[in-house]
């Protein structure tokens, strides 16, 4: 994108402490707020790509057991993008339980989709699959 910007780690402390996740800050310091749109991307397009990058470059060479999983922020993005997805997620599946229902969760990358498939695994009584195809992708939670 030919944009240059230091990498911190620090400040995520009380974020990581419940994830296997490292967190990398990109320093936005110097970008436009057109910059900061453009690296995170329509629907975090941008950032998601660039995550995925860094996480394949950065475990390269690297054994299984030994890779890590990098997260990629900018500008509060992921943290809020989380909360979203958290608050997303809490409301699927307090209707499913409720109504008995499965409850459809459009609007998702693939990346979100997967993180709320690995939340819903530790949800008794509840499932999750991926429906459709891009991009109208949808995550749906039912009952098992």
């Amino acid at each position: 994108m030919g944009l240059t910007a230091a990498v911190k780690t620090e400040g995520f402390e009380t974020v990581t402490a419940e994830s296997n996740s490292n967190w990398l800050n990109i320093d936005h310091s110097s970008f436009t707020s057109e910059q900061k749109q453009q690296l995170i991307g329509r629907k975090g397009e941008s950032i998601d790509g660039i995550q995925y990058l860094a996480n394949t470059i950065l475990n390269l060479d690297r054994d299984a057991e030994q890779q890590n999983s990098f997260v990629i922020e900018l500008d509060g993005y992921r943290v809020q993008r989380n909360q979203e997805l958290a608050t997303l997620t809490e409301d699927a599946i307090a209707q499913v339980k409720s109504t008995g229902q499965e409850v459809e969760i459009p609007g998702l990358s693939s990346a979100e989709r997967k993180q709320i498939h690995s939340l819903l695994e530790e949800i008794e009584g509840l499932s999750s699959e991926s429906r459709g195809h891009e991009p109208e992708r949808k995550l749906v939670v039912r009952p098992q």
